[in-house]
């Protein structure tokens, strides 16, 4: 049962990628990347990540969608049509999904208890766990010590680009007021 849902989740993955690849509508492209990031943390929830299905649904469905629904009010609602195919960008994509495939080549199998992660670090994390961090959540133990600096920086990192986009969004209607243009007011 488990892989039928991780299969149907897998495939409403790729046919919502496939509809943000072939829409020319922003809104509409922007709409589905949430659903994407949804579908992605339902995925990660039913493989036991539920810490990154977290940070998944946060930032992927919620922090990006808000930026780039904002980033909508300052441009076309939809995407210019380009007559040309452009082969540079389409090569570099393929080649680097090759690269990415071939990496993985070498990975052990999913759940393999012989895995060099669960026979070297999972043991030191378990034991450190309980004897240097008394911390009897091995979970917590993991994402608040060990991974501290990792979480900070992550924090950092969505603060930083927050914050940046804040301050292009205030520009650009300082600079409007500045020149006696301002935007028309929409009807909802």
């Amino acid at each position: 049962m488990e892989l039928l849902i991780n299969v149907v989740l897998l495939g409403l993955l790729g046919i919502t990628a496939i509809a943000i690849l072939t829409t020319r509508h922003l809104f509409v492209a922007t709409m589905l990347a949430g659903g994407y990031s949804l579908t992605s943390a339902a995925l990660l929830v039913n493989l036991d990540a539920v810490d990154v299905a977290f940070t998944e649904a946060a930032v992927g469905a919620g922090i990006s969608t808000v930026l780039m629904l904002g980033t909508l009010t300052l441009t076309r609602r939809r995407e210019k049509v380009r007559k040309d195919f452009r082969w540079g960008p389409f090569l570099v994509v393929l080649a680097t999904g090759a690269l990415l495939v071939y990496g993985t080549v070498d990975m052990p199998a999913f759940g393999d208890p012989n895995a060099p992660a669960l026979r070297h670090i999972v043991p030191e994390y378990i034991a450190g766990t309980r004897d240097d961090i008394q911390i009897p959540n091995i979970v917590t133990a993991v994402l608040a010590s060990y991974r501290g600096y990792d979480t900070l920086g992550e924090t950092a990192v969505i603060f930083t680009a927050g914050v940046g986009v804040l301050l292009l969004l205030g520009r650009r209607r300082e600079e409007d007021e500045e020149a006696g243009t301002r935007r028309p007011e929409r009807d909802a």
